[in-house]
């Protein structure tokens, strides 16, 4: 059997594979009112059926103008904690375990008026400028993300993922690039962390779920002012020593200009290897992972210890099956006989 589709703990969590579907935005809350629709019912309970060990909910806001969008879900108010939790009890009934992450966008929150930001410094267009936050904002969104997070624990998910990546508002925190604040939130690297450090705190004393961080390990900054890849180590094992259960490694998302670099399959995976190198906790990886065989060699060489597989299931659904194909793994079951019948190879 493939190590790919091997059962393993991963995280906190016991899964039937270590493949893992990634938070991806969908936009699909027309009503504005954060709460998931029969599309998302849909979208993630096909993932289900295709046997993803993990499925991890898209970012979901702890308050209205924490959304990227006014599109995106949120779990503010305990009307969305009920709606959420037929969601999930869908996902389980349909084999897979469920996460979510949860976030607030600070400066990107497009579709908000008087973003929130650590510093005031502009994304860029077309969003709206930031307002540098008071240190009553900076503990109410702590409290936001506490609250959010017990609400997530009473819908039924499995684990939480705080969003500190890609540039939203604790990416932010945590980066010189747009954290150039004068007090205890701003200045040096144990300061930029301590708004992370006090959201892990907080929920750890009020959840038992396992916590994962989603971090963006490189910012692709040309002035040499970013994160140093033995910042993040240092970051990780501060989050280690905290109780974090995993980390996901990703990149980019600080700057609004686009990185200047190749994009290839598991580009972002040495980054993966670089925090594995300096924690004893499981480590994701993501990133352009659409070949079976790259997902297996990444695991097999002990790069990563679980992958995400992201824009490749949204173009196949049935991506766990034929990754089965592909590497010869005949103890993996498709969801049903019916299904079995749809198996090549």
């Amino acid at each position: 059997m493939s190590k790919l589709l091997s059962p393993a703990t991963i995280g906190g969590i016991d899964l039937s594979n270590r493949v893992i579907m990634p938070p991806m935005c969908m936009y699909e809350a027309h009503e504005q009112d954060g709460k998931p629709t029969p599309f998302h019912f849909a979208h993630y309970g096909m993932r289900a059926i295709s046997k993803m060990g993990l499925i991890i909910q898209e970012a979901t806001a702890i308050e209205p103008d924490g959304r990227i969008t006014n599109q995106d879900l949120g779990l503010w108010n305990d009307e969305q904690m009920e709606a959420m939790k037929k969601l999930v009890d869908s996902v389980h009934y349909l084999g897979s375990k469920m996460g979510i992450q949860i976030s607030h966008a600070g400066r990107k929150a497009s579709d908000a008026q008087a973003p929130l930001s650590p510093s005031g410094i502009p994304y860029g267009e077309p969003y709206n400028p930031p307002v540098e936050m008071t240190l009553k904002q900076i503990q109410a969104t702590i409290d936001g993300f506490v609250a959010s997070s017990i609400r997530a624990e009473k819908a039924g998910y499995d684990m939480i993922e705080i969003h500190a990546a890609h540039g939203y508002l604790i990416s932010q925190f945590l980066s010189p690039l747009a954290n150039q604040r004068n007090d205890q939130y701003g200045g040096s690297l144990e300061n930029r962390y301590r708004i992370l450090r006090e959201i892990i705190d907080g929920i750890k004393a009020q959840v038992a779920l396992p916590i994962w961080v989603r971090i963006s390990a490189d910012a692709y900054d040309e002035t040499g002012q970013q994160n140093t890849i033995e910042d993040w180590q240092q970051m990780a094992r501060w989050m280690e020593e905290q109780g974090v259960a995993a980390i996901d490694v990703s990149t980019g998302g600080i700057l609004s200009k686009k990185p200047n670099i190749p994009l290839h399959a598991g580009f972002q995976t040495p980054y993966a290897t670089r925090i594995k190198e300096a924690v004893a906790i499981d480590v994701i990886t993501v990133g352009l992972i659409d070949d079976p065989g790259l997902a297996e060699f990444i695991l097999q060489t002990n790069q990563a210890d679980a992958v995400m597989i992201g824009r490749a299931i949204l173009r196949n659904t049935n991506w766990l099956n034929d990754a089965a194909v592909a590497l010869h793994d005949h103890e993996f079951k498709p969801y049903n006989n019916s299904y079995v019948r749809g198996q090549k190879g």
